[in-house]
């Protein structure tokens, strides 16, 4: 019986509640009081973050799935050993390290920092082995760089020992330096409205709420995945996460009223990707942009709303003028949403407002603001429980729990601030490594010559580079490479920095999309029992706003370098030219085929004159010009495009 109730409360389960409990409480006190700092905060949570992000991966199968369950509690074990030992060492000895050893540390230092720098790159094989693999060709090119034949690899090469103290005890670069500080400070308190959300169900209550204002026919269903994803990508750093949590609804819906497979799917992932862009979470990236500028991340916030803006208006032109051409606009019928989930939605948006005031009008800094925006929302989500729950006994309260659903909050907030930290201590790994190197500098000054040749060479030269990175890196990781190498050089050629930062943004962005992979792409096909090749193309179709404005913002600059009005007009002149290119690609003017092929290359030569003219009168001449073009020609293709058979519903998923 003992034993029952010991089995029953000691359990793996238990014990990462007890961790994330410890990390929440920690991270909020430091919210609210600043103590210590961003170093001193990362040297304590660091060994807490991995120690849930290893006990989490046991719990989901095992970390090492090709040996026995002994072997693998041994591991753990040892690697939990390994996460108690480094928080102890630097818990007691942080003043000595930081300040007084610095430069002359001691042999239990350096083993400490061995066994972190060796547990980190382990569970970064297992959980980022993109990452991992770079990092250790990167350690072979630190150790031996003077054996490179091509001169401009070689480097005098440097010793073991620096490699591990430059990744670890040294605290400005590596495990513990800026990006694992931004993970546990800005990016950790942002989090708490995503946990909320995710805690009391809010997301699932959002996607509902976007199906019933978007599904009136059969051609508005696909911009269910626009909105839903909109408003989930405002608490999700992932288009693959975004893709699952809201493509699980979207995409059968899509497929029970007749729309294509690939299609459904390449929707989704359009939409999950534009979530990316979406403050207030930015596909994590501006956070460290906010830190790579010296500004504070409303900021930064601000510029991508504008950019947001464009994306989702043309994103769903796009969508609507196929859906025309795919589905008659027949009426389907109305879903009902309970109040107790019309509400939940509610909070979720008022918590945005909330959290813009702070931030916009009261000159809040951006982790009091994300404490303060995260009490606001549990408190209100509580409050709306315990109403509808005991006053009005409504029955769709019965299927939350208060303990469950406070539980999920705090379990949540740990495990993503914990996968993030892993994520930024092994890219801080790959940074310090690039800095050791000396790689950054030449690679900036081959950049910058190019640029004294030609600016426009020097772009389509950071774009290939950022496609190639991101083909095999997640945005985060693309976005940090590409600042740290590209934005120096636009810098010294006179871009302004916003200009370039965005720029190498965007192209992060996209480069979670573009082929061979996308992870957002290969979930929707999943989902949607679809090619992934299709799936993928159809989606880069979809996307092609985020390649014009990756361009269209060297010319239309005042979107990210002026708040403001002229900020607004340039994201109209912006968001006209792609709805104009948009309609030139999807859009039907005439039923003959000559006809309509001429009108649609006028379409797509004036988006290039509204986006690209160097003129700003000319330009905001011609989107007045182009604005009811783009009207009529939507009218056009709503009366010639409609199919004339009724589609058939697609098998479910």
């Amino acid at each position: 019986m003992l034993n029952d109730r010991i089995t029953r409360h000691v359990n793996l389960q238990n014990l990462i509640f007890l961790l994330s409990i410890f990390m929440f409480a920690w991270l909020c006190w430091y919210f609210y009081t600043g103590y210590g700092g961003p170093s001193e905060l990362v040297a304590n949570l660091v060994p807490i973050a991995l120690m849930l992000q290893i006990l989490h991966m046991h719990k989901n199968g095992f970390i090492y799935k090709r040996l026995p369950p002994l072997a693998n509690h041994i591991i753990v074990i040892v690697y939990l050993g390994i996460c108690c030992y480094a928080f102890y060492h630097f818990h007691m000895e942080y003043e000595e390290i930081s300040i007084w050893r610095q430069g002359s540390y001691t042999t239990e230092d350096f083993i400490m920092g061995l066994l972190v720098f060796l547990l980190v790159m382990e569970l970064s094989r297992i959980v980022h082995p993109e990452l991992f693999w770079m990092n250790a060709v990167l350690v072979v090119y630190t150790l031996w760089g003077y054996l490179s034949p091509v001169d401009f690899f070689w480097h005098p090469g440097t010793t073991f020992y620096r490699v591990i103290t430059s990744s670890t005890v040294e605290l400005s670069t590596g495990i513990y330096g800026q990006y694992a500080q931004i993970a546990l400070t800005t990016i950790a308190a942002f989090l708490l409205l995503a946990a909320a959300a995710r805690g009391f169900d809010a997301q699932s209550a959002m996607v509902s709420f976007m199906q019933r204002i978007a599904g009136k026919s059969r051609q508005t269903i696909p911009q269910t995945a626009v909105l839903a994803s909109s408003a989930v990508g405002m608490i999700s750093g992932s288009g693959a996460a975004n893709a699952t949590v809201v493509g699980a609804f979207t995409i059968p819906l899509m497929k029970r009223y007749g729309v294509p497979g690939e299609f459904a799917a390449a929707v989704e992932t359009a939409a999950s990707m534009g979530g990316l862009i979406m403050p207030p979470v930015m596909a994590v990236a501006g956070f460290v942009m906010a830190e790579f500028l010296g500004v504070s991340y409303w900021s930064v916030s601000l510029r991508g709303f504008s950019l947001a803006f464009i994306y989702y208006s043309t994103l769903s032109l796009s969508v609507y003028l196929l859906s025309v051409r795919l589905m008659p606009s027949t009426p389907i019928e109305k879903i009902t949403l309970p109040i107790y989930d019309q509400i939940k939605t509610a909070i979720f948006f008022l918590g945005i407002i909330f959290l813009v005031i702070l931030m916009g009008v009261l000159n809040y800094g951006e982790q009091l603001a994300g404490l303060y925006t995260g009490a606001f929302m549990f408190g209100l989500l509580i409050l709306l429980y315990l109403y509808f729950k005991y006053l009005r006994k409504d029955p769709a309260a019965d299927k939350d729990s208060l303990w469950a659903n406070i539980r999920i909050t705090i379990e949540t907030h740990a495990e993503m601030t914990s996968f993030l930290t892993l994520l930024l201590a092994t890219l801080g790994i790959m940074v310090g490594l690039f800095t050791v190197t000396g790689f950054i500098n030449r690679m900036g000054g081959i950049m910058l010559r190019v640029g004294e040749w030609n600016v426009v060479a020097l772009i389509l030269m950071a774009w290939v580079f950022g496609w190639l990175v991101g083909a095999g890196l997640p945005p985060t990781a693309t976005y940090i490479v590409l600042a740290v190498i590209v934005v120096d050089p636009m810098r010294k050629l006179g871009i302004d920095p916003w200009i370039a930062h965005f720029f190498c943004f965007l192209l992060a962005v996209w480069g979670e999309l573009s082929p061979p992979t996308s992870l957002a792409a290969a979930v929707s096909a999943r989902i949607a029992e679809a090619s992934f090749i299709k799936t993928m193309w159809e989606a880069l179709k979809l996307c092609l706003p985020i390649t014009v404005m990756t361009f269209a913002i060297f010319t239309r600059s005042d979107i990210v370098v002026n708040p403001g009005w002229w900020q607004i007009a340039d994201t109209v002149i912006v968001s006209i030219g792609c709805c104009a290119l948009t309609f030139a690609m999807f859009g039907r003017f005439f039923r003959n085929w000559r006809a309509d092929m001429v009108v649609r290359v006028v379409f797509a030569l004036a988006s290039f004159l509204v986006l690209f003219q160097p003129n700003d009168n000319f330009a905001r001449m011609m989107a007045v010009i182009v604005l009811p073009a783009v009207i009529y020609g939507v009218t056009r293709h709503q009366r010639i495009a409609p199919p004339k058979s009724e589609p058939q519903p697609q098998p479910a998923s």
